[in-house]
């Protein structure tokens, strides 16, 4: 099928999807990071301070998405979306409110569960399960509207700081969530669901068998995995949660960094494009084991780096793993576990994600505190990532055989 048919004859789904991600925006890290340098001036937070709470209501969130995560597989998007939404705009309302340092626990929970967490995780189990010969293309569209978010959000915001209170934004962003609810159910009239697609859509993974949570979390493959899903999570998170610091040690302006955020989503969305491309005439095990390479080139650029030239150069490096693991971690849970059980299987992952992105700002805010500057943290970061990526390909490399093997 073409490109403009595929669009065509999906549009109410794929846009169901790409609204689900740009509304993401207001749990994930780059959107609340634009506001860290206000938060922590309000309450009087070191940046140890400010993370610790940060790991503590991710952390929090990670945990519940291992239960909530399920949900998709008993919920149609239709039912469940809204009341994530309502949700996520209640947390920018308590965020705009909140008057104590510890209410901010509560606060950043809720912000991650509903919007990081859950309001991506609907959007990617239901593209994932929704499409199968075209899920790369379908998930490349969809996180299509975390990209927009990501690039003009921090902009629009930054810009707006400098007229408006704090508070005052983030009682804007409940709006823009709350107004989300009735576009996503005029779009979703005529739901693809888990239910009446099951019996034509649900495809095998390895083995030719469909994958329980608790047998995959057994597995070996996943625990191989682990460190990949943990760390673009993680210091991907952590690099934007301290922006405002990272700007400051490399003497740029706040302004002058966001600046960079359009090519940095213009290079994540032309790999999301590429990879999800590739992934539906190669699938995810001849994909993956590239999935953390740029990561090493990016964060070494972060560390050393004296100049906008370079800061670029380390943006475009980002970009290329940020945009690509939009979606071959989704694919490659579906085509290794199979869909039957997606939900709860990916659930699982995100809540590994989700605990990546808490941890993320908390050992960094630490390390600042304690005198490890962010420069030489990137430089053991970077070491993260050619470990991850060396485990993460060797488990890849030992499970490849069963997916065309039989029980």
């Amino acid at each position: 099928m073409k490109t403009i048919d595929f669009l065509r004859s999906n549009a109410p789904w794929l846009a169901a999807g790409a609204l689900l991600m740009f509304l993401s925006s207001f749990g994930q890290t780059f959107f609340i990071s634009i506001f860290a340098g206000q938060i922590r001036e309000t309450f009087g937070l070191s940046h140890g301070a400010w993370g610790g709470i940060y790991t503590l209501g991710t952390s929090t969130s990670a945990l519940i998405m291992i239960w909530a995560g399920g949900l998709t597989d008993r919920f149609r998007v239709r039912a469940l979306a809204p009341v994530i939404l309502i949700l996520l705009a209640t947390a920018c309302i308590c965020m705009a409110i909140n008057p104590v340092w510890w209410g901010l626990i509560l606060v950043i929970f809720a912000l991650r569960f509903a919007g990081q967490g859950m309001s991506s995780h609907i959007a990617m189990v239901g593209m994932s399960r929704w499409f199968i010969a075209t899920r790369g293309k379908a998930l490349s569209v969809a996180t299509l509207g975390f990209s927009v978010g990501e690039a003009v959000l921090p902009l629009i915001f930054v810009s707006l700081l400098a007229i408006h209170d704090w508070r005052l934004l983030w009682a804007f962003a409940a709006f823009v969530a709350l107004a989300g609810i009735p576009v996503l159910l005029v779009l979703l009239r005529q739901e693809r669901t888990p239910q009446s697609m099951a019996d034509q859509d649900q495809v095998a993974g390895m083995l030719t068998r469909h994958w329980t949570r608790s047998e995959a979390i057994r597995h070996w493959l996943f625990w191989f995995m682990v460190p990949a899903l943990l760390g673009p999570s993680a210091f991907n998170t952590a690099f934007f949660f301290h922006q405002v610091h990272f700007a400051t040690i490399k003497s740029i302006t706040h302004v002058e960094l966001v600046a960079m955020f359009p090519l940095y989503t213009a290079l994540s969305i032309l790999a999301m494009i590429l990879s999800g491309w590739a992934l539906d005439r190669l699938g995810t095990a001849r994909l993956m084991p590239f999935l953390l390479l740029p990561m090493i080139a990016a964060f070494l650029l972060f560390a050393f780096a004296n100049g906008t030239a370079a800061l670029l150069l380390g943006f475009a490096f980002l970009a290329l793993t940020t945009g690509a693991n939009t979606t071959l971690p989704s694919a490659f849970w579906a085509e290794f576990y199979g869909t039957a059980r997606l939900g709860s299987i990916k659930a699982m992952a995100a809540a590994v994600m989700v605990l990546g992105s808490a941890i993320g700002p908390g050992i960094t805010g630490l390390g600042i505190d304690l005198g490890l500057g962010l420069e030489r943290q990137y430089v053991l970061v970077a070491v993260y990532f050619a470990f991850a990526s060396f485990a993460m390909t060797l488990g890849i490399i030992r499970a490849r055989p069963l997916l065309s093997a039989a029980p």
